[in-house]
């Protein structure tokens, strides 16, 4: 058994001994640091994923504005199902890796100006992926504008954006459900809405739709 004084003096050196401190001060902080770290990966994530949906929108809106651009037939173009294919074809390769096919929904409309009665309505509508949502403005059936409730116009701004007459905007709606890499540790899973819209940038025959066989991304 140590004496008493051997005992004290044992206390005072654990007392006044730091060689330690460094070591329980890091395991103290290190679950804040690696917190911090993990958050801003997250958050860095998601707004990559959230800029790369606004970059599919406004791209397939863009590429869909183009079709037949290119034809230097004395025919004005019309809009193919090929045409449709090689679009979404793009969107595809744009959300490479991203699983957009299961967690992802895009929807192309082609918002036009009936001649008749004036109404904006949407003349044909494509999609592409698995995720359950429909447009928040229609579709090209029961719903298009000229059946169902009047359509105004498209887009959620101030200032909706509708076609001229003779003319049509190719009007693009992305759903993404987002999951985080941490699962919903600091950033919640939530579903990605993203718009664009461009008009047509050449004279087109809008009277058919969409013309020819082959088409792989109806809305249903």
């Amino acid at each position: 058994m140590l004496a008493k004084p051997t005992m004290s003096r044992l206390a005072q050196r654990l007392l006044h001994d730091t060689s330690g401190v460094s070591v329980i001060e890091f395991a103290i902080v290190t679950p804040f640091i690696l917190s911090i770290a993990l958050y801003g990966i997250e958050l860095a994530y998601f707004n990559s994923v959230d800029m790369k949906m606004s970059e599919i929108a406004l791209s397939l809106a863009d590429n869909a504005s183009r079709i037949g651009q290119t034809d230097n037939s004395v025919i004005t173009p019309t809009v193919s199902e090929t045409d449709i294919n090689e679009v979404m074809r793009g969107a595809q390769e744009q959300a490479a890796g991203l699983e957009f096919q299961t967690r992802g929904r895009v929807i192309l409309s082609s918002l036009e100006r009936d001649g008749a009665s004036g109404k904006q309505y949407i003349h044909w509508q494509r999609c592409y992926g698995n995720l359950d949502r429909e447009s928040a403005y229609g579709n090209d059936g029961d719903r298009n504008g000229l059946t169902g409730e009047v359509l105004a116009g498209m887009g959620n701004g101030p200032t909706q954006v509708t076609a001229a007459t003779g003319s049509s905007v190719m009007f693009v709606e992305v759903f993404y459900e987002y999951a985080g890499l941490f699962g919903d540790m600091f950033v919640g899973d939530r579903t990605l809405h993203k718009e664009g819209a461009f008009l047509i940038r050449d004279q087109r025959n809008l009277t058919p739709g969409v013309t020819g066989n082959g088409g792989t991304y109806p809305c249903t």
